[in-house]
């Protein structure tokens, strides 16, 4: 396996995009999501970032893509949670559309490079 700086990875790249997003999405939550709402989504969007991270650090291509599949694992619950945000009110349809776009272009983006390590 060659090696992989994460911190070149457009894959990371996109994800830590998407961290900034979503935490200024899910600030004006209602405190009483802190622990619920707004504190998973944000765990779930900064799980995305730190797998790819972290499977950039692995020795071999298949242990990176398992770590990736775990960042789409995460991707995966951050939709769920973006949709019920807007679901109850704390987003917006347009803030939703563009989150829900963000991650789903990342999931294409994620998807190819897994095939690119095979």
């Amino acid at each position: 396996m060659r090696g992989h700086n994460f911190r070149e990875l457009k894959i990371w790249q996109k994800a830590r995009e998407l961290v900034k997003t979503v935490y200024e999405a899910t600030k004006s939550y209602p405190q009483s999501e802190v622990y619920g709402l707004q504190g998973q989504s944000r765990r779930a969007v900064v799980s995305i970032a730190a797998n790819i991270a972290e499977g950039s650090g692995k020795g071999t291509n298949k242990d990176f893509s398992n770590f990736l599949n775990i960042a789409k694992g995460s991707l995966f619950e951050l939709e769920t949670l973006i949709i019920l945000g807007c679901d109850l009110g704390y987003l917006s349809v347009e803030v939703h559309n563009s989150l829900t776009n963000q991650s789903q272009e990342l999931e294409k983006m994620i998807i190819s490079f897994q095939n690119q390590l095979v």
